[in-house]
């Protein structure tokens, strides 16, 4: 009877129980809460804007990650999964316009800020939000799943924090004004990608999460988000794949010039970075090496050569090559020659010319 007693025991927390209308009540009045444009929620995105864009134009973690915390569109993005899926458009209306509003808001302050300071170049901060991929749009959607979860059950509100963290909204907005401001399309495309990736990501988890626990029912609003965020699958799967692509590209570079000497004929290379443009037909492999003899064209080609065949793709590869000199104390006593005389230095004295007699 005791194992009958534990499965009873465990469906019974599994399944989610019905709410009672004064549970009901009272999340569609907190998120109604949430989701309003109060001054509050004016001051927070304000805020949460400003560090974000000095974080982001200083290259700091730390500042980016204040930013993080104070989150004030993680609030009516709950709102609006549930008012879309109740069909209330109050709610749902009302949610949208405090999105909208903050997302302008931030737009607008990110913008005159990089216009007025005028960096042209920025940090790997403001790159590593540019490129969003499939593994971002996971990350959005279990962030936003323990966001739900946790606007549902008491007492586990203190891990709000990490959520927004995890998923951020705030600084893919600052990137995209930044760009912006600078005229850098590019970049401005990729965030903005971004912040839709986690916007669609946190809204289709919340709805999940709030059907799963018997607050709402399945309605089409769950399949319009479905779709929205089924659309941002293929430029997220291409970037997916390039990043992949990449990863096996640099691993497979590092081990042709590092442990495969027959390519270069030298084993002392080292691989300082490498950067792929993959516009370009084929793409260009650009590699920062350091090495202590000359890297000649016949071994550059011997290396595309056998990098193009092992990823069965062609390749060009550049080589920025920086050769290395080994200098000691001991030098000096083999090389020890009396100084010359500097340039500025005045010239000897010279005797007057006198012809012979």
């Amino acid at each position: 009877m005791l194992p009958t007693n534990w499965v009873r025991i465990l469906m019974a927390r599994l399944i989610p129980q019905t709410p009672t209308t004064e549970e009901w009540q009272q999340l569609h009045r907190e998120l109604s809460i949430d989701a309003s444009w109060s001054l509050n929620y004016v001051i927070l995105t304000i805020s949460a804007c400003l560090i974000a864009t000095f974080g982001l134009i200083s290259n700091s973690t730390a500042v980016i990650i204040g930013a993080m915390i104070v989150a004030p569109l993680m609030l009516p993005l709950r709102g609006l999964a549930f008012g879309a899926l109740e069909g209330d458009f109050h709610l749902f209306g009302k949610a949208l316009s405090a999105i909208a509003g903050a997302t302008i808001l931030a737009l607008t302050l990110s913008w005159l800020t990089g216009f007025l300071v005028g960096i042209p170049e920025y940090g790997s901060e403001v790159l590593s939000r540019t490129q969003p991929n499939l593994v971002d749009l996971g990350i959005a959607v279990v962030a936003g799943g323990i966001g739900g979860f946790a606007k549902i059950r008491e007492r586990i509100s203190d891990v709000l924090a990490g959520t927004a963290i995890a998923v951020a909204l705030m600084p893919p907005l600052c990137v995209v004004g930044l760009s912006l401001s600078q005229g850098i399309w590019s970049f401005s495309l990729g965030a903005f990608l971004l912040y839709l990736t986690n916007l669609l990501g946190i809204t289709l988890a919340c709805m999940v999460v709030f059907i799963a626990a018997g607050y709402t029912k399945v309605s089409h609003a769950l399949g319009w988000t479905v779709g929205l965020t089924f659309l941002l699958i293929l430029p997220l799967g291409a970037s997916f794949f390039r990043l992949v692509k990449q990863s096996q590209l640099e691993a497979t570079i590092k081990d042709t010039l590092i442990k495969r000497t027959v390519t270069i004929g030298q084993p002392n290379v080292q691989l300082i970075s490498t950067k792929v443009n993959w516009t370009t037909k084929p793409p260009t492999v650009y590699l920062n090496v350091q090495t202590e003899k000359k890297i000649t064209p016949k071994q550059v080609e011997l290396v595309q050569e056998f990098i193009s065949r092992e990823m069965k793709q062609s390749y060009r590869l550049i080589f920025f090559v920086s050769e290395i000199h080994q200098v000691t104390a001991e030098d000096r006593e083999e090389t020890d020659i009396p100084a010359s005389p500097r340039l500025d230095s005045p010239p000897p004295p010279t005797l007057p010319y006198k012809p012979k007699k």
